[in-house]
């Protein structure tokens, strides 16, 4: 016949155990993690998922070719694409620095082209 004391014993064993295995699976989270933030991008990765702000500079570039879009859109690229390139150097594991490269530089042309534009225009008066 078990007695109190026994199954205030089991009952704690079993305490135990959950404690010891809920601890392992934070570790094994927390390593995940680790491994996570430190894996580089080794040239796999097409598009910089962890860098919004690339990406965001690449499409107001792409778009800000379009002609309603030119004022708006190339002067976001370009702000975007000074960031996400602050980002890509300042943390190389994050990628982006071919998007914020070509986000400035169509946002750049885009830019040149309502300028020019905007000179033919007054000229041709």
């Amino acid at each position: 016949m078990a007695t109190q004391r026994d199954e205030d014993d089991d009952r704690d064993e079993e305490y135990r155990r959950r404690a010891k295995r809920r601890r392992r699976d934070e570790e094994d989270d927390e390593d995940e993690d680790d491994e996570y933030e430190r894996r580089p991008v080794k040239g796999g990765g097409i598009i910089p998922y962890r860098n919004g702000m690339a990406l965001a500079s690449y499409y107001c570039g792409v778009f800000s070719l379009i002609p309603l879009f030119w004022g708006t859109l190339s002067l976001l690229a370009i702000i975007f694409g000074v960031l996400g390139l602050g980002k890509a150097k300042q943390r190389p594991e994050m990628g982006g620095k071919g998007h914020s490269i070509t986000g400035i530089i169509l946002g750049t042309v885009t830019i040149l082209l309502l300028l020019s534009a905007i000179v033919a225009i007054f000229l041709l008066r």
